[in-house]
C-alpha cells in the first residue's frame, strides 16, 4: 500500500467573493523507497498540492477530494493528529530558507527545538544529533557554526540548514518543495545524492517539486507534469523523457538556455578592473571587542570586463563571488587596485561615487524581495531618476513606458503593484528599474536562478539583446552552469575567496584546469 495517495484533489481559494481553482482534479501516489516528482512551471499548483497534504493552507481554502497518509485522511482530519503528522512524520523543505528560518535564534537552537519537541532529545545528546545533520548536509567544520543565526550563512547554507531540521525527525515522507533552486552545483549534487540515499536507508518516500527537468532525471523514479492545475503527463520517469506524449511536456524538455553572447568588438574599452583585490572580514572577541583573526571572503582577486562583455563568476556558495561584485562597486570596504571606466576610484568619497551610481547597476536573485511591495511598478523603475536625475525633455512616466517595453513589458501595467506580476515579469521590472538609468556596468547576481527553465531562456535572451543594444559590461553570478556558458565571454572560478582559475568562456568548460573546476562541471547535468 503506498505511504501516501492523493485522490481527485480539487483546491480553490475564495478571491472577493469568487472561487478560483489552484488545482483541479490531481491523483498520484508516493510508495515506501519512491521518488515522485512535481513538475511544472509556477501557477501549476505543485506547491499547493504539496501543502494540501497536512493541511497547510489557509482558511480561504476549500479542499475537496481525499488525502491519506498510512491509511490515514488528512482531509478534515483533527487538528490534534495533524500536529503529530505535521514535521514529524510528513517534513518539509522549502525554497526560501530565510521565511523558514527564525532570525533571532541560533542554528543550535532552532534544529533543538524540533529534537526536543518531537523526540525528547537535550542536552548532549541534541548537540551530538545537530552536529552529526549539519555535517550530513555539507556544512563544514559544523560546531563552530551552532552559534550563528541566518543571517550570517550564505544562501546555500541556510538551505542546507532547512534541510537538516526536516531531516532530523527521521520522517516517513519528505516533501521537498524546489529545495534546491538556490544551491550550487556541487552542493546540489551532494544534497541530491544525500536525499536518495535516505530515501533507500530510511525507506522514505519522497515527494520532489521543481521545475528542474535536469534534477528529475537524476533523482525521481516517478514523474507527474502539472499545468494550470492539473497532471497532463504521468507515468515512470525514463518513459516520459525517452519519448513525451503532452505538447506542454515536450516544451519543458527543450527549455534550456542554448547558445554563446556576441563576440566583443577588438577595440572595445575596459569597463571595470581590478588588481590584487581583497575583502577580509575582521573577527572581533572579547570585552574590549579586538581583532583575533579575519574572514578572507575574497583574496588578491585580478578580473576587467570590457564593454559588451560577460564574465561569468561561478564557484559555491560562500566563494566571495557576490562580495567580489560589491567591493567592485565600492559598496562594501576593500583593499587593492580599483578603476571604472578608465578612472581611478580606489579613493573617491561619497560625492564622487554618488555621480558613479547611475553607472553601476544591479539585479539581484530573488525579483520579489528586492522590489517594494509597497510600491507600484513605475515608482519602482523609476526611483533611480529620482535620485539621478533626467532628461528634463521627457517625464518619467515616458521613460518608464519606454523601458517596460524595451524588457518585454506592457506599459498599460505601470500602476500594478509587484504581487500582482509573475516571476519572471518581476524580473523584469527589476532589469527595468536598472536599465532606465542606462549604466555602463551591470552586475547580475543570480537573476534566473528563481525562474522556471522557459522563463530563464527568456530572460537570457533579453540580457543578450540589451548587451548587443546598449554595449553593456556584465558581471553575471550564477551557480547555473548553462546559463553561465550561453551569457559569458570569460569565466572566473572562486574558491574560498581565491580566484581558482580564469579564462575565455569555451576554453574553461572545454579544457578546465583545476580539479575544482572540473568538479563544477562534472556536477552540472547534461552540460
Amino acid at each position: 500500500m503506498s505511504i501516501l495517495e492523493v485522490k481527485n484533489l480539487r483546491v480553490a481559494f475564495r478571491q472577493d467573493g469568487q472561487s478560483v481553482e489552484a488545482v483541479k482534479g490531481v491523483s498520484f501516489s508516493v510508495d515506501r523507497g519512491e521518488t515522485v516528482a512535481l513538475v511544472g512551471e509556477s501557477g501549476s499548483g505543485k506547491s499547493v498540492t504539496a501543502l494540501s497534504t497536512v493541511s497547510l493552507l489557509g482558511p480561504s481554502a476549500e479542499v475537496q477530494g481525499s488525502i491519506t497518509y498510512d491509511g490515514q485522511e488528512m482531509i478534515g482530519a483533527p487538528e490534534r493528529r495533524l500536529r503529530k503528522v505535521r514535521g514529524n512524520d510528513i517534513s518539509f523543505i522549502f525554497q526560501e530558507p530565510m521565511t523558514s528560518l527564525n532570525p533571532l535564534h541560533t542554528l543550535e537552537k532552532q534544529l533543538a527545538e524540533s529534537l526536543a519537541l518531537h523526540q525528547g532529545l537535550s542536552g548532549d545528546k541534541a548537540r551530538g544529533r545537530i552536529l552529526e545533520l549539519l555535517e550530513r548536509v555539507g556544512i563544514r567544520d559544523a560546531e563552530s557554526r551552532l552559534g550563528a543565526y541566518p543571517h550570517q550563512l550564505s544562501g546555500g547554507q541556510r538551505q542546507r540548514v532547512m534541510i537538516a531540521m526536516a531531516l532530523a525527525n527521521k520522517p516517513d515522507i519528505l516533501i521537498a518543495d524546489e529545495p534546491t533552486t538556490a544551491l550550487d552545483v556541487t552542493i546540489q549534487a551532494q544534497i541530491l545524492e544525500l536525499l536518495a540515499e535516505l530515501k533507500e536507508t530510511e525507506d522514505m518516500g519522497l515527494l520532489f517539486i521543481t521545475h528542474d527537468l535536469g534534477i528529475v532525471q537524476r533523482i525521481a523514479d516517478k514523474v507527474c507534469v502539472m499545468k494550470d492545475g492539473e497532471i497532463v503527463e504521468a507515468g515512470p520517469v525514463k518513459e516520459i523523457f525517452a519519448n513525451p506524449q503532452h505538447a506542454y511536456t515536450k516544451k519543458l524538455l527543450s527549455a534550456r538556455a542554448v547558445g554563446a553572447p556576441d563576440p566583443v568588438t577588438t577595440d572595445a574599452p575596459v569597463m571595470a578592473q581590478t588588481e590584487n583585490l581583497r575583502v577580509w572580514f575582521p573577527i572581533l572577541k572579547g570585552f574590549f571587542r579586538r581583532t583575533v583573526g579575519h574572514v578572507k571572503a575574497v583574496n588578491d582577486a585580478t578580473i576587467s570586463v570590457r564593454a559588451g562583455e560577460t564574465l561569468g563568476i561561478v564557484g559555491e556558495s560562500g566563494s566571495g563571488k557576490t562580495t567580489l561584485a560589491l567591493a567592485l562597486m565600492r559598496l562594501i570596504g576593500s583593499e587593492g587596485g580599483m578603476r571604472f571606466d578608465g578612472q581611478d576610484i580606489r579613493q573617491w568619497n561619497t560625492k564622487e561615487l554618488r555621480n558613479l551610481r547611475k553607472d553601476m547597476q544591479i539585479v539581484f536573485q530573488d525579483p520579489f524581495g528586492s522590489l517594494s511591495p509597497r510600491m507600484t511598478c513605475e515608482q519602482i523603475i523609476a526611483e533611480g531618476l529620482g535620485v539621478h536625475g533626467h532628461d528634463a525633455g521627457r517625464s518619467e512616466r515616458e521613460l518608464v513606458a519606454e523601458v517596460m517595453e524595451e524588457v518585454g513589458l506592457d506599459p498599460a501595467a505601470m500602476d500594478r503593484y509587484p504581487h500582482e506580476f509573475s516571476g519572471g515579469q518581476r524580473q523584469r521590472i527589476a532589469i527595468a528599474r536598472a536599465m532606465i538609468l542606462r549604466p555602463k556596468l551591470v552586475v547580475l547576481d543570480e537573476p534566473t536562478s528563481a525562474l522556471d527553465m522557459t522563463v530563464q531562456v527568456q530572460i537570457v535572451d533579453l540580457l543578450r539583446d540589451l548587451q548587443r543594444k546598449y554595449g553593456l559590461a556584465y558581471l553575471f553570478i550564477s551557480h547555473d552552469l548553462h546559463v553561465v556558458r550561453a551569457m559569458s565571454h570569460k569565466i572566473i572560478v572562486m574558491k574560498a575567496g581565491d580566484v581558482v582559475e580564469a579564462g575565455e568562456a569555451q576554453e574553461v568548460f572545454a579544457a578546465p584546469k583545476t580539479d575544482y573546476t572540473r568538479k563544477l562541471l562534472a556536477a552540472a547535468p547534461d552540460l
